[in-house]
């Protein structure tokens, strides 16, 4: 089993930054790919950012060039970088490791609120 906690999340004027974290409970970076999320009320889950373990980091197109995705080793922690937050950014924010159907782990979710 693996435990993701997340952090970070708020209320922030557009045009902000927000840092998300998520701790996860063991060392698993070289062999799950790492992942953000995002739902928004009515709306479907939306992948945000993917770091595979040893692969090229990608973004959706919704958030690249805003938006990065890292990681501590040394922490077991990865991070979402957030700039330019829009009001349309608001959303639950959720983080995934995965490796294949039957390691596949989320964590609890932190809301992010973009408003005046």
């Amino acid at each position: 089993q693996v435990q993701l906690v997340e952090s970070g999340g708020g209320l922030v004027q557009p045009g902000g930054s927000l840092r998300l974290s998520c701790a996860v409970s063991r060392s698993i970076f070289r062999t799950y790919a790492v992942n953000w999320y995002r739902q928004a009320p009515g709306k479907e889950r939306e992948l945000l950012a993917t770091m595979p373990p040893g692969g090229t980091t990608t973004y959706a197109d919704s958030v690249k060039g805003r938006f990065t995705i890292s990681r501590d080793n040394a922490k077991n922690t990865v991070y979402l970088q957030m700039n330019s937050l829009k009001p349309t950014d608001t959303a639950a924010y959720y983080c995934n490791v995965f490796q294949d159907a039957q390691n596949n782990y989320w964590g609890q979710g932190t809301q992010v609120t973009v408003s005046l």
